[in-house]
């Protein structure tokens, strides 16, 4: 493996298959290899993987990485070992025989990332297992989860901050997509970074704006309109998730939708293991449009073609909310993330607060009741029947639940699961009493009231009048809001537009726009020629040589924001035209082609903020030699698209990994428009690094070969290729697929 010496582009190159970094990986990653402790603010979909995965190519020793969700670090290791980087993971699913499998292969080297469960640290023994083996890196992800001010709060990971003593404190990088102001200073003062003799880390926001994103919220009267509006988003956008509060509306909604011959899934935590895989593979296979499903589904879901994300209900927080909406869009196309809001549905949010946060008097109350129903020994019973001896009314039966595990933590019953929500309590001799089990009942009051605020912050967005872009940015601290961001339903309904005839100095920004267009060749959306006419440096445009558009960078002055807004407008003027498949894409019309040639003009209401701007790319410019023209593709054969997206979802069954770990779409689309018929010609299709080549090019260049592809007798000859190494070879899973399910109903079913 590459020591500290590799040079990450190229390690990014040839493990991950892209050429440029995401906007803000570049930083943050070369700030870890030089060895600084990092806090990492980055949205949904902006790459917060690799800030950590490739470092650990870079390093010696093994990167940890503390990862809450079982269905999560299984994605993530499948999807390392079909790049042909050695990881694992440990967690309660695997046997003791299994864990010490791994442990010795981590003494031996064979292992660079190894992905654990936070609860395995309350084993000493597992700690002391770690102390002997070189520790480079401890990985942090969804570190809100260690603030009680976050919204998804874990006791278990208030263990880490003892085992990173124990461990000798290593290097910490601790990545999130949601963390307020609080949460971040939260997080550094549980690690206790930049203390005990620490540099202070190096933190990281790379902003939560996500302009392609329309926020929406739809104040709806009940089911019957809730349905009806669902019908019309999906007529227009396809294909998305709904999120829903309970299981109930998740079983009752997807009933609905396949009465109207939706191709859906249904998930949530009474699943068994079995039924949720196959709902999550039917759905990213692309078998399945529409996933309806509770907050437990979406984790480690890269599905980057979602065009809208629903929520049925309303969630408990803001950063609930805007963490699940933003898996739509991940390609940074246009997309819908709309909240159906009926004041209603708030009670369902009320009872899950109560249930996770119980008083004084609930706590109390059933530690009595064990100890009158364990009396003359363990039970076997579930929380109903232990909340039924609480007293205090009719108690919040999760609010039970909750309580019975707070004194489970404080040591003074032990709970043991048997099966069908059913446990067996016994009582921690000696016998304690309430007041010396140590509760902080101010503490729990106090994150009783901040869970309270969150609720109420979610509804205010809700009734939100204002920019809802501005009202997000705003909640999480971003330095970068704008009063209007012309990409929620709020700013768009406000908004008037005066069309106009294109004046002198507007002339050049339409031209512009127009150019780059057609310098696309009808490949891209929105988004994409946004980022263009940006001057946009990330991968999705640098690895489709997107940088050699004749207009490329000529609307920087302006910003993504604006160059967006002008292709709304100008698709509005009848200039441009957008498809209406799955994959939007623009194309100029006949009129957008006479505007450019200035041998027409146009009425257009032009975006505010549009300063007159010369082109950043210079008439008779040379493009570089090493770009390929963005516009010299050829239309996508439909036939050789359908035969690889076929032959993806195969390969995924046999391997058992979800078919995006094969190519994703964009790779197909381009494979299926480009037709290369040679290795290093499969080397310059975005997404195909030198393993995937060496694992999957023979058959891939087959296929393109007899779709009527360039055969390969006509392709030049070449020397044959070495074998690949047992390092890059194809990996067989041997573990099954298990889904943790971390759902607030499976906490109040016990």
């Amino acid at each position: 493996m590459p020591s500290t010496a590799a040079d990450p582009r190229e390690l990014l190159h040839r493990h991950f298959g892209h050429r440029e970094f995401l906007e803000g990986q570049e930083e943050v990653i070369s700030a870890i290899v030089r060895g600084e402790d990092a806090l990492v603010i980055m949205p949904t979909g902006g790459g917060k993987s690799l800030c950590y995965q490739l470092p650990a190519l870079a390093k010696d020793g093994i990167t940890l990485v503390i990862s809450p969700l079982i269905a999560l670090m299984k994605d993530q290791v499948d999807a390392l070992a079909a790049k042909g980087i050695p990881a694992a993971f440990i967690n309660s699913s695997l046997t003791q025989s299994e864990i010490g499998s791994r442990l010795a292969r981590m003494r031996s080297g064979e292992l660079k990332i190894v992905y654990v469960a936070p609860e395995r640290f309350k084993s000493p023994r597992f700690v002391e297992a770690l102390r002997d083996l070189k520790i480079d890196l401890f990985a942090l992800d969804e570190a809100h989860c260690l603030s009680q001010w976050g919204h998804d709060f874990r006791p278990d990971y208030l263990r880490l901050k003892r085992a990173l003593v124990e461990l000798g404190r290593p290097q910490v990088v601790a990545l999130t997509a949601t963390a307020t102001p609080i949460v971040r200073d939260d997080i550094r003062v549980q690690l206790e970074l930049g203390q005990r003799g620490r540099k202070d880390p190096r933190v990281f926001v790379t902003g939560f704006a996500r302009p392609n994103l329309t926020l929406a919220v739809s104040q709806v009267a009940g089911k019957a309109d809730k349905l009806r509006r669902i019908k019309e988003v999906l007529k227009e956008y396809k294909t998305g998730i709904i999120y829903c509060a309970t299981r109930k509306n998740v079983e009752r909604l997807y009933k609905e939708l396949r009465a109207e011959k939706v191709r859906c899934v249904a998930y949530h935590g009474a699943f068994d293991e079995e039924k949720r895989t196959k709902a999550q593979t039917k759905f990213m296979s692309g078998d399945a449009e529409v996933a309806v499903a509770t907050n437990a589904f979406g984790m480690g879901i890269d599905r980057s073609d979602l065009r809208f994300v629903i929520h049925y209900d309303i969630p408990g927080s803001v950063e609930a909310y805007y963490q699940e909406a933003g898996r739509a869009g991940r390609d940074g196309e246009p997309s819908r993330c709309e909240l159906l809001f009926n004041y209603a549905d708030v009670k369902t949010q009320e009872f899950f607060l109560d249930g996770a946060n119980p008083t004084r008097e609930i706590i109390e109350g059933s530690y009595a009741a064990v100890k009158r129903l364990c009396a003359r020994g363990p039970i076997r019973t579930p929380i109903a029947k232990i909340a039924s001896k609480v007293g205090h009314g009719r108690p919040n039966q999760m609010a039970v639940g909750t309580a019975l595990r707070l004194l489970s933590r404080a040591d003074a019953i032990v709970r043991s699961y048997q099966g069908s929500r059913t446990y067996t309590t016994e009582l921690v001799e000696p016998v304690k009493d309430i007041e010396e089990l140590g509760f902080d009942f101010d503490a729990l009051e106090l994150k009783r009231e901040r869970d309270g605020e969150k609720l109420r912050r979610i509804i205010a967005y809700a009734g939100e009048a204002g920019c809802l872009h501005r009202f997000i940015l705003d909640y999480f601290g971003d330095p970068h809001v704008k009063d209007r961001c012309g990409a929620c339903d709020n700013c768009a309904s406000h908004k008037v537009r005066v069309a106009r005839p294109v004046t002198a100095d507007d002339r050049e920004l339409v031209r512009q726009a127009l150019l780059a267009v057609r310098g696309a060749d009808g490949r891209f959306g929105r988004g994409r020629i946004s980022q263009v006419l940006a001057g946009s440096r990330s991968k999705q445009v640098l690895d489709v040589r997107l940088d050699s558009n004749p207009a490329y960078g000529a609307l920087k002055e302006q910003g993504v924001d604006y160059a967006f807004s002008l292709l709304t407008e100008l698709a509005q003027a009848g200039c441009l035209a957008i498809s209406g498949d799955k994959y939007p894409v623009l194309s100029t019309t006949e009129l957008g082609r006479a505007v450019l040639e200035g041998t027409a003009s146009a009425t257009v209401a032009m975006p505010d903020g549009g300063a007159p701007a010369a082109s950043s790319v210079k008439r008779g410019a040379t493009k570089p030699a090493s770009a390929r023209s963005a516009d010299a593709g050829e239309p996508r054969n439909e036939d050789l698209f359908e035969q690889l997206r076929a032959w993806r979802f195969k390969r995924a069954r046999k391997s058992r990994i979800p078919a995006y770990m094969i190519f994703n779409d964009a790779t197909l689309d381009e494979l299926a428009r480009v037709r290369p018929s040679t290795q290093d010609e499969l080397l310059q299709i975005k997404g195909i690094g030198p393993a995937k080549a060496r694992k999957l090019g023979k058959e891939v260049l087959a296929m393109i070969a007899e779709s009527g592809g360039p055969s390969a007798a006509e392709a030049p000859a070449r020397e044959p290729e070495a074998a690949a190494p047992e390092f890059f070879r194809e990996p067989v899973p041997s573990e099954e697929d298990i889904y943790f399910v971390a759902d607030a109903e499976e906490e109040f079913n016990g």
